[in-house]
This record gives structure tokens, sequence and C-alpha cells, in this order.
């Protein structure tokens, strides 16, 4: 019997991360893989509520505690979800949530937790010059990664020029 194998798939809830999803189950799944949707939430939307004063000076904890806790279930409703793609997939594994300041740090902070032996994540497919000012997840992860990261364009989804963007 072959070892088990621990690999993480960046999940964000987009077609790009559930396509990286079903490329790892049609291309390099072993049967007992431990697979761990790997889920970092940005709080961006949240720091940039409307919901906040004008005024930077006014602080109001009941506004805050509310926003906190509808960004936690708004956590737990996205890992219910990915926690169903994996039953609805056959795997065996966990969905996991990390707090980062972004994404890839997020990523690799898990990979490294739970020790896995590869990183799996779908790319949004950014042209050059947008990929320069924004970054990309997926390059961070090539560059930082201490085990193999895969990289899944989806086929229908994917820019291939920068004439397309605009």
């Amino acid at each position: 019997m072959a070892e088990q194998r621990t690999c993480v798939i960046a999940m964000d809830g987009s077609e790009h991360a559930d396509y990286a999803l079903d490329w790892y189950c049609k291309n390099i799944h072993r049967e007992g893989d431990h697979v761990v949707l790997v889920y970092v939430p940005e709080l961006n939307d949240m720091l940039h509520s409307s919901k906040w004063s004008n005024s930077v000076y006014v602080f109001d904890r009941d506004v805050m505690e509310a926003m906190l806790k509808e960004e936690q279930e708004r956590i737990k409703g996205d890992l219910e979800k990915f926690a169903l793609k994996l039953k609805q997939h056959g795997l065996g594994g966990k969905v996991k949530s990390v707090m980062a300041s972004k994404p890839g740090e997020g990523v690799l902070k898990a990979a490294e937790e739970e020790k896995a032996v590869m990183i799996v994540v779908g790319s949004r497919g950014l042209g050059t010059i947008r990929r320069t000012f924004v970054g990309s997840v997926s390059d961070y992860l090539v560059h930082h990664s201490h085990v193999p990261v895969f990289v899944c364009k989806h086929p229908n989804k994917h820019v291939t020029s920068e004439v397309e963007q605009k």
C-alpha cells in the first residue's frame, strides 16, 4: 500500500478554484490521499465597508461586533460549501480556514502545518500588466513553496493576451 499523501488545494469560491479541484481529481488523485481544501478569507470587504463612519476617529463597538459576526457567518458558509465539494468528489480530507495578510501566505502556512506534499491552485488568468500591480497567488506559491505547486488554468476562462483584457 502506498504512503498516504497530504495534498493542499487552494479554494476561494471561484470557478478557477473549482477547476483546480476537478483537475486534481482527474489527473493526480490517488486512493488514500488526504485532501485539505484551504481557504484564506479576505477581510477587505469588511474593512472597506460603508458601515464604517466617515470619521476616522469614531469607533462603534456594536457596529464592529456585528460586522465581525457577519464575517464569521460568511466564512462558515464558505467552509460548509467546500466540505460539500469534498464529499461530492468522494475525497477523504478536511477544509481549513487560515487567517493571513495575503492568500498565498495563508496557503503556504497551511501546507507547512499539514505537511503537504503538493499544492494545487487555480489561475485567474491575469495578464502581465495586471499581475504586476495586483500580484498573483499562484506566482507567489510557485516562488515560495518548498513542495511542488500545480497551477491549473481553466481552458475556457483564461486570458491569452493583454488586448483581450480591455
